[in-house]
């Protein structure tokens, strides 16, 4: 149910939170420049008029979202500072000092799974209308970066002895009296497989590994077989799954990573320090003249960068109301020269090109700082929500914040601009009046 309005038409002794704060601190003048009612009428339709207890404020929830990415913050550690924080508060649109965590942080969880990811890209929409883009700007630079998801790096033996601590927690919640439960076993194995890079102990590594794989799979046989039919459909996904992990092989295309994030892929950098990276890929598109993200979008299939344009393009006309007419790309694009209005510039040799069109092409590698901003600073270098759900969100949250910390800065320059301006004066003032001195007294 929607939450209950809240009127406080009397004041308190001391006047309210904001008579108590500093009106140029950024959290303020963020405040003040947001259209909340935006998200007020945008996310009512996702709540009952009458029924079900009363929800947490709409402007309070979408506050926490912006201040848990703009300050590179868990759920859990999110609430605690909000408790702590006047300014957090503020940004909430609290009147006055609340010493209790705003909510549960589940509820967090919740409220993303409730909007879902077009809600989310109205954060990204209004991020992008503070900044204030000009509107004839329609050009833009697109670059692909991965996002890592939070698993541990996928090796066939940890998966295999996930999946003999999965059956024998089956076992237990169902009461399933095993053949053999291979604890003991298990962990001898685990005991020769540590010597895997010595000399005398790699070939019983690998008859080890063997072995794991083997119980493994008689473990997930002998549940499949025992387990009651009023059970037996609430576990066949995970023994599909786990089935698939002990079938797959080195070379296969589709393999699975994690038990936990079956969905996770594996990308090939071909970096020296990383060679690959675990997750998926995202796509981000900046504004060349601002530097605005004005979009970003997570593709969960290991698509070659040529193919993720369309989708890139369609977000940014839905986003800003308007068609990109020139992107420029790096090589890894390849393949793409046009999609519908917008022309799609790839670097090749040339020396016939003019310089306007060159300067373009260098002022393209702008966007790998922001893409390394993103995923120092804003959470996107270790992806912590779940699911495909969780990619979409993480990658457009992680695009907003940063754009409201661009708002941020420019008031930092624009504050310390006037600052410079007035000693300038006051130097150009003093000056000459030692000169108008120096004058009368010769």
């Amino acid at each position: 149910m929607l939450s209950i309005q809240k009127h406080t038409p009397q004041l308190g002794l001391f006047g309210s939170l904001a008579d108590q704060l500093d009106q140029k601190h950024p959290l303020y003048q963020l405040a003040n420049t947001i259209n909340w009612p935006f998200f007020d009428d945008a996310f009512k339709k996702h709540y009952s008029e009458k029924m079900g207890k009363p929800a947490k404020p709409i402007r309070l929830m979408v506050s926490l979202l912006i201040l848990k990415f703009l300050r590179n913050l868990s759920d859990e550690n999110l609430v605690e500072h909000w408790a702590e924080n006047i300014y957090f508060q503020y940004f909430s649109g609290e009147q006055f000092f609340q010493p209790n965590i705003p909510c549960v942080p589940t509820e967090l969880i919740a409220f993303r799974q409730r909007i879902g990811e077009p809600g989310v890209e109205l954060i990204l929409q209004e991020s992008i209308r503070i900044n204030e883009p000009p509107e004839d700007s329609n050009l833009v630079s697109v670059d692909t970066t991965v996002q890592e998801k939070n698993i541990t790096y996928p090796t066939d033996d940890k998966l295999y002895k996930k999946i003999i601590k999965k059956c024998w927690k089956i076992a237990d919640k169902e009461k399933i009296d095993l053949r053999q439960s291979y604890t003991r076993v298990v962990k001898k194995l685990g005991n020769l497989q540590r010597f895997k890079t010595t000399k005398h102990g790699a070939k019983a590594a690998r008859k080890a590994n063997k072995k794991i794989q083997i119980i493994a799979g008689r473990l997930v046989r002998e549940i499949a077989r025992k387990l009651p039919l009023a059970s037996l459909g609430h576990y066949l996904p995970a023994l599909k799954l786990y089935q698939r992990v002990l079938s797959q092989k080195r070379g296969d295309s589709d393999k699975i990573y994690s038990l936990h994030e079956p969905d996770v892929k594996c990308y090939s950098k071909g970096k020296e320090h990383k060679k690959f990276e675990f997750g998926s890929k995202v796509s981000i598109l900046v504004d060349q003249n601002t530097g605005i993200i004005m979009g970003a979008i997570n593709f969960t299939q290991t698509l070659h960068d040529s193919k993720t344009i369309p989708e890139v393009l369609e977000q940014y006309e839905r986003l800003n109301g308007k068609e990109a007419k020139d992107v420029f790309v790096d090589r890894g694009y390849k393949g793409i020269k046009q999609y519908k209005g917008a022309t799609i510039h790839v670097p090749k040799p040339d020396k016939n090109i003019s310089r306007s069109k060159r300067k373009k092409h260098s002022r393209r590698a702008a966007i790998e700082p922001v893409i390394g901003h993103l995923k120092q600073d804003y959470r996107l270098c270790r992806n912590y929500l779940h699911g495909i759900i969780g990619d979409n969100m993480n990658v457009i949250l992680a695009a907003a914040a940063m754009n409201f910390k661009r708002r941020i800065n420019l008031w930092r320059t624009e504050a310390m601009r006037c600052w410079l301006l007035i000693y300038k004066m006051i130097i150009n003032t003093y000056w000459k009046f030692i000169a108008l001195n120096f004058k009368t007294t010769f």
